[in-house]
């Protein structure tokens, strides 16, 4: 994981536009498809299983995202998951709100053993709670800063064979045996909704053009968030400020303003502490 998977990432991103189809929740359809728009992919928000099979044979990634969870919801999901399986499309899960309820903690689960080709982003108290690790969470927020779920990330891969994104102050990606540490993104991001969801359809875009390890989105959304934060004048601003870093960034600026630390084998996660 470096500088030159970040740019290669981008620039097929932008040459390719790759379809994401997106099982995700109703607060965020609009979020995640317009960030995937801003980016240069193509989005498509579908949920029928008549048509998933042909959606996902043409698609470069599924992102699940279950954050409006329920019965009927969870065997569709399933569904779409079964047919990236069956045409090797990566699944990117996004387990929201793991850890608060029976319901959630369990459908993450059974979603992450499911999926072949997988890729986990999640806050820090998400991650813990799906690797069964005692978490401060509080409903979809996170109560746990993200270094200290690096321990259960390095599990999560092992057990799914996934790569793990930890979304917070400082983003952490695991693959493999390395741990990449992002150092970007801004203190008001968490005040919009569906932040860390856009990221996760980003990641499903990136996924699409050959970064399995979740690196190249965390790089793109941190930078994003960091430039626009600087023209916001608070969250509603912010996010449409995003939205317009992200079709404006260029690969140049992401480059030169990320902030990438790699570590090989860690065996400390509070070397990661700042």
């Amino acid at each position: 994981m470096n500088i030159e998977l970040i740019a290669r990432t981008f620039q097929a991103l932008r040459a390719n536009q790759p379809l994401v189809v997106s099982i995700t929740n109703y607060v965020v359809m609009n979020n995640s498809a317009n960030a995937l728009l801003a980016v240069g992919a193509s989005p498509i928000m579908a949920h029928s299983r008549r048509e998933m099979d042909e959606l996902i044979e043409i698609a470069g990634a599924l992102v699940i995202n279950i954050g409006t969870l329920d019965e009927i919801w969870i065997e569709r999901m399933a569904f779409a998951i079964d047919a990236a399986n069956r045409h090797h499309k990566p699944v990117i899960l996004d387990p929201v709100g793991c850890g608060a309820s029976r319901l959630r903690t369990e459908t993450s689960r059974r979603f992450a053993a499911q999926a072949e080709r997988l890729i986990i982003r999640a806050n820090a108290s998400e991650i813990m709670a799906l690797a069964g690790s005692d978490t401060q969470g509080q409903g979809v927020d996170a109560r746990d800063a993200s270094h200290s779920a690096i321990s259960a990330g390095q599990q999560l891969a092992r057990q799914y064979h996934a790569s793990v994104v930890i979304s917070g102050a400082q983003d952490f990606i695991i693959s493999g045996d390395q741990v990449a540490q992002l150092s970007n993104g801004d203190a008001m991001m968490p005040k919009v909704t569906g932040m860390g969801c856009s990221l996760s359809a980003l990641t499903g875009a990136c996924a699409a053009c050959g970064d399995l390890s979740g690196l190249s989105a965390a790089a793109i959304m941190g930078v994003a968030g960091e430039l626009a934060a600087q023209q916001a004048q608070g969250p509603g601003s912010l996010q449409l400020a995003l939205l317009d870093t992200l079709h404006l960034l260029d690969e140049n600026t992401l480059i030169d303003r990320v902030k990438l630390q790699t570590m090989p084998h860690p065996t400390d996660p509070k070397a990661f502490e700042l």
